[in-house]
């Protein structure tokens, strides 16, 4: 999709029909659509998404780190997937980000209480001395080899 730093009615009208074609042509269902709360397009934008059974649901107010998590994840994606890897349809391209979806949620650690990723419980700490000294750890590849899942052999 084209970026202007200009936005008009006309193009903005254009942007959300060329969003909802793309949906289609996809095959996905969207019922809501998460966007900010800039009132310059809001009814002509709303209009189309309606047209289309897709809600507009505005995000919250004063929630700064709304955007930044989102930034977060973006930034991460272009990072550790698509700055590595030549994507070479757009199959090839929903599945590499399905996987780093996955792996982001599910594995990846994060900076947070013992780093535990967003989707598990938090592991139970090793206090004797013996385990530790016996980590048996075993790497998977993700992705043909372009990420790696690390953990601990049963």
């Amino acid at each position: 999709m084209a970026t202007t730093a200009h936005p008009t009615t006309s193009w903005v009208v254009l942007a959300a029909r060329n969003l909802v074609m793309d949906l289609d042509h996809a095959g996905c269902q969207s019922r809501f659509l998460i966007r900010d709360r800039d009132g310059q397009f809001l009814h002509v934008f709303n209009t189309v998404l309606a047209d289309a059974g897709i809600e507009g649901v505005l995000g919250g107010v004063r929630i700064p780190r709304m955007n930044s998590i989102m930034e977060r994840w973006v930034q991460a994606c272009r990072r550790e997937l698509l700055d590595r890897t030549l994507i070479r349809n757009q199959r090839h391209l929903l599945y590499a980000l399905r996987e780093f979806g996955r792996s982001y949620n599910g594995h990846r650690p994060h900076q947070g209480i013992a780093n535990t990723a967003p989707l598990r419980p938090q592991p139970a700490p090793i206090a004797d001395p013996e385990k530790i000294i016996r980590l048996d750890i075993r790497r998977h590849e993700q992705l043909g080899g372009i990420r790696h899942e690390y953990t601990h052999a049963a």
